[in-house]
Parts: C-alpha cells; structure tokens; sequence
C-alpha cells in the first residue's frame, strides 16, 4: 500500500500511521523527522535546508519532495509506505505527483481525516512528546507508563508550546485555507477517502484497513 494520511493538527496522523505501518510492514515517512535526519547527518539536502533554517526561513517546497522523493529510494519502502501529513499544500502536491510519476510510484489512496475542532482541541492540549524519539503520547488516551517519561526510550515528555486552545484554533484556520484546494486535488484524481478522525483509534484503524482490503482486492 502507498498512502498518504491528511488532516487537521491533532486528527490522529501519526498514530494511525504508526499502526497502520505495522500491520502492514511499510514505511512511515513524516516530513518533520525526515528533515531532521538530513539535518543531523549533514547530507547534501541537509546543508541547504540548514541554510534556511539559520534565516528562519521556511525550506522551500522543491527541497522537501527531493528530500521526500530520495526517502522513497530506501529498501524499506519496498512494500509500500505511508506518507504522513504531507504534502500540506497544493504546490507540494503538484511536485509530489510529478516527482512519483517520474518514479513510477502510483499512489493508492489519499485519506483524509476530517475532524472537529472540539476533539481537536481535547487531544492537542493533552499531548506529549519525547524529545529524543519523537514519540507521541496523550494524558488521557495514551498516557506513559510513568508520568513525563518516553515508554519508548526513557526521554523527557514535553508539551509543545502552541498545544493550546487560542493557538491551536488559528493553526486549523491556516490548516483549512491551505488543504481546500488539497484535498479538491486528490478528490479530482479520484484517490481520496475521508474518514473521522473522530471516533476511537482501534475503530478508525479498523475502518481503514477493510478500505484498504477492498482497494487491494479490486
């Protein structure tokens, strides 16, 4: 399967994409940590993103999908893989299509999680995460195993500083005016699947995994 999973901050992206990259044994690729690999290892495309990031500017779209596309080169993606939140705009999309198509690397379906700024709220002021692996817990839903400390590695729990309700309602506003024109544009290719990003995560995972048994089957 190669699938991309969009959706507000707070739809639950990453942790379907954790699940669903184990059931399926593919590669869970988000933008986030892929830059920072590049960054740590000082590759070539890591230079040049540095070079923006000292500016405090943005790094531009065409380096991301090299960065995405180079990924996409690993053995690990050879099942298939998840590409988790990305692209997050109409021009990302654009690259990102052209560059797969180049590839040869067909996308099966773009899921979208469509969730309510109610819940979205609940869960972004309740999340924590690891310094060190990044990991993703919730204080209600996924609570660590013990208070502030990563079940995972052993790192510090940290909540991040726009997880909450004031900012995390702008954030769904630039969210909503940069995906309308996104998700018209998997909607046109006949690729895109909403679901809620509601419901519990088992019963989402669930849904999603008899959509992709059917798209499998067809």
């Amino acid at each position: 399967m190669r699938i991309i999973l969009l959706g507000p901050p707070g739809a639950g992206k990453g942790t379907q994409a954790d699940i669903l990259s184990d059931h399926y044994n593919i590669a869970h690729i988000a933008t986030g940590d892929l830059l920072r690999e590049e960054v740590d290892n000082d590759t070539a495309l890591g230079q040049k993103a540095k070079e923006y990031m000292r500016k405090g500017e943005l790094v531009p779209d065409s380096l991301v999908i090299k960065m995405v596309l180079k990924r996409l080169e690993n053995p690990d993606t050879k099942n298939g893989f998840i590409l988790d939140g990305f692209p997050r705009n109409i021009n990302q999309a654009r690259e990102l299509s052209a560059g797969l198509k180049d590839k040869k690397i067909e996308i099966d379906l773009t899921v979208y999680l469509e969730t309510s700024e109610e819940v979205i709220i609940k869960r972004l002021s309740g999340r924590r995460i690891c310094r060190s692996c990044r990991a993703v817990y919730h204080i209600v839903n996924v609570p660590p195993k013990v208070e502030g400390v990563c079940d995972r590695c052993g790192g510090e729990l940290y909540q991040r500083v726009d997880d909450n309700s004031q900012t995390i309602k702008k954030r769904l506003m630039v969210y909503e005016q940069e995906t309308a024109s996104l998700i018209d544009f998997y909607k046109g290719l006949d690729k895109l699947y909403v679901a809620s990003g509601d419901i519990d995560a088992q019963q989402l995972f669930h849904n999603l995994t008899e959509v992709f048994g059917k798209k499998i089957a067809a």
